[in-house]
């Protein structure tokens, strides 16, 4: 059964129309440079075939799988072991479900291994199964690189045998394999010579120029014709396409990537305080996953290294270890507190970081032979912060310091320790905490990250600031019913003795 498909219209006006069956005898090979219109073809290509012929598309950047919302591609996490990528291409093949392999997220290497063993799979599926199926590789330059780069010698390998499988021998199987590039000489040439049919779009250097110009069969001189070309706008050749070259611009699609080109928009408006907003930690960034690195593989020099050396000496058995006093609970933590006054009344505990405290911490600890297991880096935390609010025995004993204390669990560990400042003033009616002592309390020298924190405790809800007529500064808990004392924000010490002269 022939079936034409309508890609746009060509340079003579007429619709320009690719012969799906063709096209899965012969393959296809898009090049283009980086905005010249390569992901819109291949989206016009899926959009106007879906129904026609199962699809696969191996995204490295994600893009296509919008094609799921309305076309019922099944997205695929590249994120998965061997054994699952395996079984799923499997049941792909065999049930005849159109995917797309999304890598988006992963580094190259990670890419390469996945799209390798999915494609692989696609290929080892079982005969019965050979139905026909259009595998569409995006920026296929990663995937099949003319030339080793960083990544283990053994997935690109892998990599590089899966494109030459698809590219190669994957028409028996009914595989055929649509790669697109951004350049030509980056590509392995036993995989781009395999494609019959070209659409060659806009590219500015003479080496890929010319290589275009080759697989098109035109004279070079000619190929000066390739920086003309408008994004969009692509030069066709092949059975499927036409027998001669033949201009074309591609048509509209009906879905969009998720990414777009970038585009002019005006800058927001100048913010006062640029530093604190750049500079000060966000409570979020804690949430956001860190970026994964793979391993990577160990030189064969240092494996060779390790072999050569003597076998160590046997250890000399350990001398034995002194026998920790034994405590009571009650004095356990009694001794832990006074570790703690005992760092935070160091001269530089107040800007140290928390790390290089909780090193200290256990030093300390160990100094003093302490039982049982050091508390850990969160409850250290949560004990300095008690500690740096400079909370009296009295108000520690009320029932304000409890709710204080639960209020203090929606807070991110690294500001807790400001929260209980202002309570304690709140709960004692001392004036307001200045700037600098705020800024101490969190363990910096800059006043203007403690006016920070105050707006982002305002903004959850936890306290009320407002001003007096003096310009001094005054804190509500609405949810402990009390509030500090009016005091002075720039004042050097924790205490604002301008409060008292307003008065």
């Amino acid at each position: 059964m022939k079936v034409g498909i309508d890609m746009g219209t060509t340079s003579e006006g007429s619709a320009a129309s690719l012969d799906i069956e063709e096209l899965l005898a012969t393959r296809l090979l898009v090049q283009g440079n980086s905005g010249s219109g390569k992901s819109h073809l291949l989206r016009r290509l899926l959009e106007q075939s879906a129904r026609w012929v199962q699809q696969c598309i191996v995204d490295p950047e994600g893009d296509f799988v919008t094609l799921a919302d309305r076309y019922g591609h099944v997205v695929i996490d590249g994120e998965r072991t061997d054994q699952e990528l395996t079984g799923i291409a499997s049941r792909v093949r065999q049930h005849r479900v159109s995917c797309v392999l999304s890598l988006e997220g992963q580094d190259a290497e990670q890419q390469m291994r996945s799209a390798g063993i999915f494609l692989n799979a696609l290929f080892d599926a079982d005969r019965d199964h050979w139905y026909p199926m259009l595998v569409v590789v995006d920026e296929a330059q990663l995937f099949a690189p003319s030339a080793s780069g960083d990544v283990a010698e053994e997935v690109r390998r892998l990599s590089l045998g899966a494109m030459t499988n698809l590219m190669c021998r994957g028409r028996k199987r009914g595989l055929a394999g649509v790669i697109a590039t951004q350049r030509l000489a980056k590509l392995a040439k036993n995989v781009a010579a395999e494609a019959s049919n070209f659409l060659m779009g806009r590219t500015f250097l003479d080496i890929d120029m010319a290589r275009a110009a080759d697989l098109l069969g035109m004279d070079r001189r000619t190929s000066e014709m390739f920086r003309d070309l408008k994004r969009g706008s692509f030069v066709a050749l092949g059975p499927a396409l036409s027998r001669r070259p033949l201009k074309v611009t591609i048509g509209p699609v009906e879905t969009s990537a998720r990414s777009t080109s970038p585009m002019l928009m005006p800058l927001p408006d100048a913010v006062e305080d640029v530093d604190a907003l750049i500079f000060s930690a966000d409570p979020e960034d804690a949430m956001r996953p860190a970026r994964r690195i793979a391993p990577q593989p160990r030189p064969a020099t240092d494996i060779l290294a390790e072999l050569s050396r003597p076998a160590p000496e046997p250890a000399l058995p350990a001398a034995p270890r002194l026998q920790k006093p034994d405590m009571s609970e009650e004095e356990r933590e009694a001794a832990i507190g006074e570790v703690l006054e005992a760092i935070h009344a160091a001269s530089d505990g107040g800007f140290a970081t928390d790390a290089a405290l909780y090193q200290d911490f256990l030093v300390r600890l160990r100094m003093r032979r302490l039982p049982g297991t050091p508390p850990p880096l969160a409850d250290f935390r949560r004990r300095l912060a008690i500690a740096r609010s400079g909370v009296d025995a009295e108000t520690a004993a009320g029932e304000g310091w409890a709710k204080a204390l639960d209020l203090m669990g929606g807070v991110s560990e690294d500001l807790q320790a400001i929260f209980l400042r202002l309570a304690v003033g709140a709960l004692t009616g001392a004036p307001c905490p200045s700037d600098m002592a705020l800024a101490r309390a969190y363990g910096t020298h800059s006043a203007r990250r403690a006016r920070r924190f105050l707006g982002y405790f305002e903004e959850q809800g936890l306290i009320v600031l407002r001003t007096t007529g003096f310009g001094l500064r005054i804190v509500a808990f609405p949810d402990l019913g009390c509030e500090t004392a009016a005091g002075d924000p720039n004042a050097p010490g924790d205490a604002a003795p301008a409060a008292a002269a307003a008065e």
